[in-house]
């Protein structure tokens, strides 16, 4: 009778562990303190521009990038001992939300999103805390759909891990980072790679990026913002932070402006913060940050319908005291 009931509860817990998490963590919830089935989501941050997804098979989590900002996390479960997941530069080559394996007797792959012809894909899938898969790469139910409903046909899916030298070094995709190492096509680029200089306040160049959808970052830990059009950065400053002023995590979206052409920011409920959603960003909050104004005056101008902003006090510069997310691992 006891092992029975062991095995009743066995089978009712299997379920679970499979579909994983049925919401998102907070959006500030360290990646890799995400549990087993556990996931971040918050496409409203960056509602539009080119997606990309990294898949960091060394720490089995994996992350999506749009208009170059990090919108989700994830735990995964890649390939086990002798059918490892392949490293390399994909493409999505066919969706199928109810697809059945070819190779092992129809198991389910629900949302599944091809990687390669010879059975690589990514997929719903049981998430176990390690690799336990036959190559694929196993995502929560949830975070599955969300994925497989915001991405497209062709996107880029990049696969890395530990050792690996020829594309990105894992320890590139950080824990926190909110904008992605790589282009959208999968080449390097590192937002590191393009910092300040010692002797530069701000650096505009929107002809990198003539147009698509805006993306402001700010960070009040290393007191920098960076500006995003159609996942290019185009623009960086130094800002101004009021001592002890602490921002937390926010993320807005331009609101029009008001009759003396002031900008009007409301608030977008993301994962731990849904409360806000609506609310007017408060002006004393605003009034904290400092920007120069020649940039101020730049960015002002591509600001417009669907700009979104997401401020943190997470750090740019390495071994800054920033908490919470880190928006780049190096900015000098």
């Amino acid at each position: 009778m006891k092992t029975a009931l062991i095995a009743l509860l066995l089978l009712a817990a299997a379920p679970a562990l499979a579909a994983g998490a049925l919401k998102s963590s907070p959006i500030d919830t360290p990646v890799l303190a995400l549990k087993p089935g556990e996931w971040i989501w918050d496409a409203d941050i960056a509602p539009s521009g080119p997606m990309l997804v990294v898949v960091n098979l060394s720490t089995q989590r994996a992350y999506a990038y749009r208009n170059g900002i990090r919108i989700g996390a994830t735990t995964i479960s890649s390939g086990k001992s002798g059918k490892a997941t392949p490293t390399g530069v994909f493409t999505i080559l066919q969706k199928n939300k109810d697809h059945k394996s070819n190779l092992y007797n129809s198991a389910p792959m629900p949302y599944m999103q091809r990687l390669t012809w010879d059975g690589i894909a990514m997929h719903a899938g049981n998430l176990p805390g390690y690799p336990a898969s036959h190559g694929c790469i196993r995502l929560p139910l949830e975070f599955s759909k969300k994925l497989f409903e915001t991405s497209s046909m062709g996107m880029t899916v990049v696969v890395t891990a530990k050792g690996d030298k020829t594309l990105i070094e894992p320890e590139m995709v950080t824990d926190n980072a909110l904008l992605a190492p790589l282009s959208t096509k999968g080449a390097a680029a590192d937002p590191r790679s393009d910092s300040l200089t010692a002797q530069e306040v701000s650096r505009w160049e929107p002809e990198k990026s003539p147009e698509g959808p805006v993306t402001i970052v700010l960070s009040t830990g290393s007191k920098r913002i960076v500006v995003y059009r159609n996942g290019v950065i185009i623009g960086r400053s130094r800002i101004g932070v009021a001592p002890g002023f602490d921002i937390g995590t926010r993320a807005a979206q331009f609101a029009g402006r008001d009759a003396t052409g002031v900008a009007k920011w409301v608030y977008l409920g993301v994962p731990g913060y849904e409360a806000r959603k609506g609310q007017n960003v408060e002006q004393d909050a605003i009034k904290q940050v400092t920007i120069p104004p020649q940039f101020y005056a730049q960015m002002r101008s591509i600001v417009g319908e669907g700009t979104t902003l997401l401020a943190t006090d997470g750090g740019m510069v390495e071994g800054s005291t920033g908490k919470g997310q880190t928006v780049l691992e190096s900015d000098r």
